[in-house]
């Protein structure tokens, strides 16, 4: 049972991904509105340790030698990586340790304006910033970010990081209909994305339940449509998650306590669950009706089917 660790997870971006959580559930520099990982409970932009360097470390190198590797080590999590002090340290630690292995960032950018961050995210192979909004009025309505944070320093800093970063920036936009996807905003965000010049540019929707309850994805032929009139050749509109390439499972510890921390992280069908630690569907079924029946999770209808999440006061309790 690891505190820092979840997963690995089926990413629809990444394959098989293993989380490395280096914050508290739930703080995060944005209260986004689609943020499966629940509400931010502290909102902040104060870079800290947040957890104990040396037990993620002991973690990591316990998991790298009891399971097979993921496609990815990601950091990721119930808040924001960057916020973290360590993030590069960590990051130097799994390139010793496992220097076949290919680690990515996932970071909503609120820090990229700060060049230690940018220091520290040079370091991995993979950054995937997000990008919602290129209007001050947009950007704080759907992510909701620390009063300290303001969208053109984002957007400089993410300029910067592309000068000297010599890895992949796989840039994701989250669309969603009635908050970003009116044509003004579409336009701006187009401008900037041609000024980051990422490598990929990931168009996306919600895929798991928000954080507000009356959101609805974008259709795919809508995501397709803004691709197209944008122009930009690298835009690619991101599918649903491939199954993994073998039946075998990432973990071999797949009891209850393994199910609810991963719900803490990211909300899951029995069908992710499965996959992730090698179990009959049914069996899994049986262990996520048993922590419901406890009140430590919930199932929420979406379109891709019934997704499982961790209630709040669990959440806290295997996410910190």
């Amino acid at each position: 049972m690891y505190q820092y660790l979840f997963g690995p997870v089926p990413s629809r971006r990444l394959g098989m991904s293993l989380g490395v959580d280096l914050v508290p559930h739930k703080v995060c520099s944005f209260n986004c509105v689609y943020c499966e990982c629940g509400r931010t409970t502290r909102l902040t932009v104060a870079r800290d340790t947040y957890v104990p360097l040396e037990a993620v470390t002991a973690e990591l190198e316990h998991y790298l030698a009891h399971h097979r590797p993921p496609d990815f080590f990601t950091f990721s999590g119930a808040g924001e990586p960057t916020l973290n002090s360590h993030l590069g340290e960590v990051l130097a630690f799994i390139r010793e340790r496992a220097p076949q292995a290919r680690t990515a960032v996932i970071t909503n950018t609120s820090l990229i304006d700060d060049p230690q961050v940018r220091a520290e995210l040079a370091a991995a192979d993979v950054v995937m910033p997000s990008l919602d909004a290129a209007t001050e009025r947009t950007f704080r309505r759907m992510d909701r970010p620390s009063p300290r944070v303001r969208l053109q320093p984002l957007l400089d800093g993410l300029v910067a990081f592309r000068d000297r970063f010599s890895g992949a920036i796989w840039l994701e936009v989250v669309i969603l209909p009635g908050h970003n996807d009116h044509p003004e905003d579409l336009a701006a965000l187009r401008e900037a994305l041609v000024r980051i010049r990422a490598d990929r540019i990931q168009l996306n929707t919600l895929d798991r339940p928000g954080t507000e309850t009356d959101l609805q994805p974008a259709p795919r032929e809508q995501l397709e449509r803004i691709a197209a009139e944008w122009g930009l050749g690298n835009v690619h509109v991101v599918g649903a998650a491939p199954p993994p390439a073998t039946e075998a499972g990432y973990r071999s510890d797949g009891g209850s306590n393994t199910v609810l921390a991963t719900l803490a992280r990211r909300p899951c069908t029995a069908d992710d669950l499965a996959h992730l630690l090698g179990l009959p569907t049914d069996e899994v079924t049986a262990r996520l009706a048993t922590l419901e029946a406890e009140g430590q999770i919930t199932a929420v209808v979406q379109e891709r089917g019934v997704f499982y999440q961790a209630t709040d006061r669990a959440a806290r309790g295997e996410a910190e």
